[in-house]
């Protein structure tokens, strides 16, 4: 039963911990105008390149449905444009365009120090056992 009693509090504090890890983030980059959904496509974006649309939900972890509306968010602020593929016409990529590459290369380094800041609280090691932690409970949650 204590132990039943342990997982169960794990599990609010890991529920807890994600909230507010969340909230400090979105309250760094709804100072550039942005919301987290928004701020996840330009970071995927800038680091990867330009994406097919379809695909940009699975790798941030978004229903695919509000991709579309993310996207012309983006691009009504002239950080996004939609490409066509020249080899598959049902495929249309997401690009960064200059602006976006712009805003990114003035928020990311601050969102970097956000984070840094967050995780400073715990050593080098034990961010690496909590990545490790996360990852065999989040396996087993997928696999369940």
């Amino acid at each position: 039963m204590e132990q039943q009693n342990q997982k169960l509090k794990a599990f609010t504090v890991l529920l807890r911990a994600s909230q507010s890890v969340q909230e400090a983030s979105k309250r760094d980059h709804s100072k550039h105008g942005l919301n987290p959904t928004e701020f996840a496509v330009l970071e995927l974006l800038y680091h990867k390149g330009d994406q097919p649309i379809q695909v940009i939900g699975k790798k941030i972890l978004i229903a695919s449905s509000s991709i579309t509306y993310v996207v012309d968010k983006l691009e009504e602020k002239g950080f996004v444009v939609r490409r066509a593929c020249p080899s598959d016409r049902r495929v249309t990529y997401a690009a960064i365009t200059d602006e976006g590459k712009r805003i990114m290369d003035q928020i990311f380094p601050r969102h970097i120090e956000v984070i840094e800041e967050i995780f400073n609280v715990i050593t080098d090691d034990e961010v690496n056992i909590l990545i490790d932690l996360l990852k065999k409970v989040g396996y087993n949650a997928k696999n369940s």
